[in-house]
């Protein structure tokens, strides 16, 4: 009997996405060294955009935090239109160094890649990259034992997003059950979330907070309200301002909303989902105040995850501009004055100055996601 080390034991493990990327390409890498990097990106089919969003070349990568529109790639779309892989073995003879895109993988020297779209049942979730550094590497035989390898990493991709997504529908799931109402609407979550995601991406270099990260926080932003399920609706839907035992009750939704992650996470058995601890601080902290006078703990500062510093500027901005049962809806001037007036004692000044400085990108979401007669 002989011992054999397996290449892919991380795979096994509770561990990131990442890892097992990284993983995945060490092995990889030991039959075929001329493959130096793997990247993901993934697809919003709501606005069109495609997302950097993992890669296994450690800082050694041209497109962090970076984002386009598929219309925008032409090459891209083609791949998606035929639904089948692309192999450029010369990057030198590539005619679409126009796009962005193709112009930082041009300036890190890659001289080849394979392209793969992702499908889940035939819905189309992004591409899959695989990067050489030498030219005329990606012959049939090599593809073969490639397209293994790919497919795995497509799996792990689609078992993540679609547990985040498993979670997202099970939340919206028990709303519908326990007949509550919260009076903010899907268009809120919508365009709250990529204020979020914005607003990190703006602070990405500062905060160190990769493109995963980014991803994450987009994606788990429109959960930070989840504990408003357990308030009465006598409170949650009235039209008036709240009184102070009102308010008090109202404030529990923080903690309750942790909670009800906790619980969901268990019985659903998604504790495996990255970030989670992401998506806990979100909902439980959202509240709390840089100078130490918010809720449910009174964090002050840093103290405060900056993931749920940045949702809570993101679900400010959105609710001033939009209307309520008590309030119009203000203009993006009066909000943007009120924020600033805000920054360092309520919100972080950094998070603030962040949707201030991309004010253009916040009015295209307010445009794409407006709220209509029945929000």
């Amino acid at each position: 009997m002989t011992e054999h080390y397996d290449a892919l034991q991380e795979l096994n493990k509770h561990s990131p996405l990442r890892d097992k990327l990284i993983a995945t390409h060490k092995s990889l890498s030991e039959i075929f060294p001329f493959i130096v990097r793997i990247a993901i990106a993934i697809y919003d089919p709501e606005t069109n955009l495609l997302k950097t969003y993992l890669h296994s070349s450690g800082d050694d990568n041209p497109l962090d935090n970076f984002q386009a529109h598929l219309d925008d790639a032409p090459s891209l779309k083609a791949i998606l239109n035929k639904g089948l892989p692309r192999v450029i073995n010369n990057m030198l003879t590539f005619d679409d160094g126009q796009h962005e895109h193709t112009k930082r993988i041009g300036r890190q020297g890659y001289a080849a890649s394979y392209t793969l779209p992702i499908f889940n049942n035939d819905v189309f979730l992004g591409f899959l990259f695989f990067n050489s550094d030498k030219k005329d590497v990606f012959n049939e035989s090599v593809l073969r034992q490639i397209d293994v390898y790919s497919h795995m990493i497509c799996l792990m991709v689609i078992n993540e997003l679609t547990s985040i997504h498993t979670l997202s529908a099970v939340i919206k799931a028990t709303g519908r059950i326990t007949h509550v109402r919260d009076p903010e609407t899907g268009g809120h979550l919508d365009r709250m979330s990529r204020y979020s995601r914005i607003i990190a991406s703006a602070l990405a270099e500062k905060h160190h907070l990769n493109d995963e990260y980014i991803e994450h926080i987009f994606m788990f932003s429109p959960l930070h309200d989840l504990g408003k399920i357990s308030i009465p609706d006598n409170i949650l839907l009235k039209p008036d301002k709240l009184n102070n035992d009102e308010k008090s009750i109202m404030q529990t939704h923080a903690k309750k909303g942790r909670e009800m992650i906790d619980e969901l996470l268990g019985n659903f058995g998604l504790e495996a989902i990255e970030h989670m601890d992401m998506l806990r601080n979100i909902a439980e902290f959202h509240h709390e105040a840089v100078n130490g006078k918010g809720y449910p703990t009174g964090l002050k500062g840093d103290d405060i995850p900056i993931e749920a510093r940045i949702v809570a500027v993101a679900d400010i901005f959105d609710a001033l501009t939009s209307v309520r049962p008590y309030k119009e809806a203000w203009t993006n001037t009066k909000a943007i004055e009120y924020l600033s007036e805000l920054a360092g004692e309520t919100l972080d000044h950094d998070c603030v100055n962040a949707l201030i400085d991309n004010i253009e990108q916040i009015e295209k979401i307010q445009q794409q996601f407006k709220e209509d007669t029945y929000g």
